[in-house]
Order: structure tokens, then sequence, then C-alpha cells
């Protein structure tokens, strides 16, 4: 079978700032290691490898690892004697199954407790835009990587467009010879063509094959770090989108509700020449509607325009021109973030799913529950979703079953609405993920979403209980073909 690739861009960190990390440190100086959480979408075993690369080199140090049909499991970067420390880089996941990988950003020292999610990608372009940049802005500043998926060395051309000042010129950086499967890292906190204080935009970011002018693939992820007070929950991580859309849709809207709970949209209009109407229009029958003007970015709030308690989902669409769209939610303990999607499928994959019992989860344990978004992105409604709650084996040990989701509407699923497989332990649900759950111990627990001819998307939302205080983090579920 042919070699199926993933890339794994951004913040494959191990020990990244060594000694920052403390209890009264910002977000923006703690020190993360990063484990793979991948899946084997396949009917056969997966013989996988993993070639990590340092920033700026391209000789890759290889892990070798097999996975069972339909399995979920972890890859501990922290664990591998290979990877030395103070590693930054990138990945190249090869397979000769296809799989699907989420990356799980584990904090070091006492003040992050959330843990920022970002997805692998099966394919890459030559353009990628991300949504949303800060400098000491809002109390955050942005980290993100660009890594080479072409199969020599490139030029990478970043360009910084200013979402507060429409006459700004934009601020180009350019890095040469990038080695292939490489990244290069851009910290706006340290970036020295920003010149002012603070910086509120987005980037868009394209590549040449090194030294000519023939058009490049790449992929880019960001984590977007506080940078003023040591909060528990001021890390997120979300990715760079390869073009944009029409028409995005979002699985989450959210205003004040399950505890405080509110959504926000950043929107970033991807021509650089050409102004669009953006309009938001939400399950519930809101709308809310502005000009983007070329390359730049625009801020929605689901309660500017819906009342509290309201829970649905959104559809977000621009006149003119491609649009790319990353959500966030906050509330006094989770801020999350992630990507609206153009298209839906009828096969989810949802590599990283975790469930424990409330005896585990209240104690704060640092243990965590994932709770999936499932929005029906067609023009009719869908019935008799089924989610399929598979353990570390690639068994399933649950199954939910959706009845309906109205059209642009929205369902949820955890592991606790799982009917428990005839002949499995009820702790393959209650402890979902963890060793309790899985035979023969050992993390790992992954999700499969569908409905032949539907078309869905899904956000998946893992909660942490620290000391009381919930905090979260949110990933996209990653179409099976």
């Amino acid at each position: 079978m042919k070699s199926m690739k993933v890339f794994l861009v951004a913040s494959l960190l191990l020990l990244l700032t060594v000694g920052l990390a403390s209890a009264q440190s910002p977000a923006y100086q703690t020190s993360f290691i990063t484990s793979v959480t991948y899946q084997n979408v396949s009917n056969a075993t997966a013989n996988v490898t993993f070639s990590f690369y340092q920033e700026g080199s391209g000789t890759p140090i290889q892990v070798a690892k097999t996975l069972a049909a339909g399995a979920g499991s972890s890859l501990f970067i922290g664990g591998l004697t290979e990877i030395p420390t103070n590693f930054s880089g990138s990945a190249v996941v090869s397979s000769d199954q296809p799989i699907v990988a989420t990356l799980v950003q584990i904090p070091q020292g006492d003040t992050v407790k959330n843990r920022p999610l970002s997805n692998g990608f099966s394919s890459a372009s030559p353009q990628v835009t991300i949504a949303t940049v800060l400098k000491n802005k809002f109390n955050q500043t942005t980290k993100f990587s660009v890594q080479n998926a072409a199969s020599g060395a490139i030029d990478i051309k970043v360009t910084l467009y200013n979402a507060e000042d429409s006459a700004a010129a934009p601020i180009v950086v350019d890095s040469l010879n990038v080695p292939a499967g490489s990244a290069k890292s851009y910290d706006l906190g340290t970036l020295s063509a920003i010149t002012a204080g603070s910086f509120n935009g987005s980037a868009i970011v394209t590549a040449k094959l090194a030294g000519t002018q023939t058009d490049a693939n790449i992929v880019a992820s960001a984590l977007e770090l506080g940078t003023s007070t040591a909060k528990f929950n001021d890390a997120k991580a979300y990715e760079g989108v390869s073009g944009g859309a029409k028409t995005v849709f979002m699985a989450t809207a959210l205003c004040n509700v399950f505890g405080g709970q509110s959504s926000f949209y950043a929107v970033t209009n991807t021509s650089l020449t050409t102004a669009t109407d953006v309009t938001v229009s939400y399950s519930g029958g809101k709308t809310e509607t502005k000009n983007l003007g070329a390359g730049k970015k625009g801020s929605f709030a689901a309660c500017t325009v819906n009342d509290p308690n309201y829970s649905g989902s959104a559809t977000v669409t621009s006149t003119a021109t491609d649009i790319v769209v990353v959500g966030k939610v906050q509330d006094a303990g989770r801020a999350t973030a992630f990507l609206g999607e153009a298209a839906g499928s009828a096969k989810l994959a949802l590599p990283y799913v975790r469930y424990t019992a409330e005896s585990n989860f209240g104690a704060g344990q640092n243990r965590q529950r994932a709770f999936i978004a499932i929005q029906n992105v067609g023009n009719s409604e869908v019935t008799n979703v089924v989610v399929k709650y598979l353990n570390k084996n690639g068994e399933v040990v649950g199954t939910h079953t959706i009845a309906s989701i109205a059209s642009k509407g929205k369902a949820g699923s955890n592991a606790s609405l799982a009917t428990l497989t005839s002949g499995q332990n009820a702790s393959a649900l209650t402890e979902f993920g963890y060793p309790e759950g899985n035979p023969g111990g050992g993390f790992g627990g992954a999700v499969i979403v569908e409905k032949a001819g539907a078309s869905l998307i899904a956000v998946v939302r893992v909660e942490s209980n620290v000391g009381g205080t919930k905090v979260a983090e949110d990933y996209n579920g990653i179409s099976v073909p």
C-alpha cells in the first residue's frame, strides 16, 4: 500500500524553555512537552514511523511503532531516549495505513493547567493563513511555526497584516533555505520586524523552493500564550489553514451558558486586494455583519446578538472573498481555540478522547473529560449518527447513536452517553482512555463519528478539573475519506 504521511508542526516541544516555568511565570514563559496522540483509521495493522526534525535540521531522528486497526495510542516525546532535551521542531509521520494525529502540549511547572491541542496535516499547500496573531495584545502573544512539507529546501515569506490600522503597511519576514521536514518558528514577542510594543493581526505565509519562484508546500500551527499574569488557562493552539472558503461552519456557538461559557470568532479576509462583507448566522436565528478590508481581521462575539444561555452552532459567510475563521470559548476557567470548517464529512476521527468517572474528575486528579460537539453542515436533517468509542486496541467498547441533527444544527456526545458493548467491563467507558478502562492497562482512546451520506464536522473540548476549577482546550474532528 502507498505510504501515508502526516505532518506534525508547531510545538513539537521537549522542555523548550527549561527552568523558566514557575508558579509566578505567565504561559508565555512556560515549558511544554508534547504527546502525539495518533489513530489508525484503517481495517489493518499500521506500521508507523515518526521522523523528528530539530528546527533548522534536515536530518531526522526516527522512531518506529505499530498500531492495531482502529486503535488510538500516544507517543510521549519526553519518554523517548532518542530525542534530546531542549528539542524544538517538527515531525513527519509515515504509515502503510491511513492515520490521523493530534498534538497534546503538556505544560511543565505550576502555572498553566490546560493542554493546548492541534492536529497534524495530511496535505499541504504553498500558502497558509494564520487567522489571528498577537504581540502583547489582550495579554496574549503568539508563537507559530511553519513546516517545510516539500522534498527540498524552501524559502518562507511571512506577511503580517495589522487588524487595527487599515493604513498600516504589511510587515514582511523572509526565512531562507529551510530544510525538508524542518520547521521555522516565529515568536511575535521577540520578532524584530514588529517594532511596536503591541500588534493585533493575521499572517499569510507563502513558500518557494529555495532560490526559485516555484511554489513549495508548507503547513503551520500556532500557540497563543498569556503574557502578563500567571493564569492557569492562558495557553491555546490552532492550525494554519491552506486557502479559505466563502462559507465556514462553526460547530459550537455559546453565550453565557454552561457556567458562563461564551464564544468568539476571529475572521480573516484571505484576499490581499479585495474587501468583503462577513455575516455570522447563528443556528438560533440571529446574525451579525461586518466589512473586512483586504488581508484584515474582524472579531465577532456570540453574546453581541444572542441572549444568555444560548447554545448552538454558526455559519460564517463572505460575499466577495475567501475567509478563515478561528473560534474561541472563554469563561472563568476555560480558554479554548478551534478552527472553522469549510466542508463536512460522512466520517470523522477523533484521536484524543478521555473520560473519567466523577469521583476522579471531581477530586482534581489531573484527569480529563472530552465533550464532542457535532454539527450537521448539510442542507437537510440527518438521522442515526453513530459515535463509536474505541479502546487502545481498536475495540468498540461503546456506541452512542444520535437520533437526529437538524441542518446546520448540532448535537453532543461523550462517553457517559454511550451504550456499553456486550461483554465489556463498565470501566471501559467510565474510565475511557485510561489504564483502568483499557485491556492490560495503558493510555489510549479514540472515537469515530459516522453517517453515510452526511456532511458532519466536530469540535472536541477536553476538560480538566484543577483545584475545583475547570480548564479546557479544543481540537477539530479530522475528516476520514
